[in-house]
C-alpha cells in the first residue's frame, strides 16, 4: 500500500505542477511524511528480518548495503517532505 501512496503522490505533484494549488501542496507534503515515515518503519523491520535470515558473508554484506542504501532514500524523502510541510508559503 505505502508504494501505491508513493505513486499517487508522484501523480499528484505532477497535477500540482499545473495548478499550482498551495493547498494541495499543502496535502501532498503532508500524506508524503505519513507515506515515507511507514516506508521507513517497513524498510527497517525488512532489514531486521534479512538479518536473522544468516546467509553467507558475502550475501549479508550486499543486503546491508541496499539496506542502508533504502533507508538512507527514505529519510532524505521523509525531510523533504517535512521541510514542504513546515517551510514558509510564499
Amino acid at each position: 500500500f505505502l508504494i501505491m501512496g508513493v505513486i499517487g503522490l508522484l501523480i499528484a505533484m505532477l497535477i500540482n505542477i499545473f495548478l499550482q494549488s498551495s493547498a494541495l501542496a499543502f496535502a501532498i507534503s503532508a500524506i508524503g511524511v505519513l507515506v515515507f515515515a511507514g516506508l521507513t518503519a517497513y524498510d527497517t523491520q525488512r532489514i531486521k528480518e534479512m538479518y536473522f535470515e544468516g546467509d553467507v558473508a558475502d550475501v549479508a554484506g550486499r543486503k546491508a548495503i541496499m539496506g542502508a542504501l533504502q533507508l538512507y532514500l527514505d529519510f532524505i524523502n521523509l525531510f523533504m517532505f517535512l521541510l514542504q510541510f513546515m517551510g514558509d508559503r510564499r
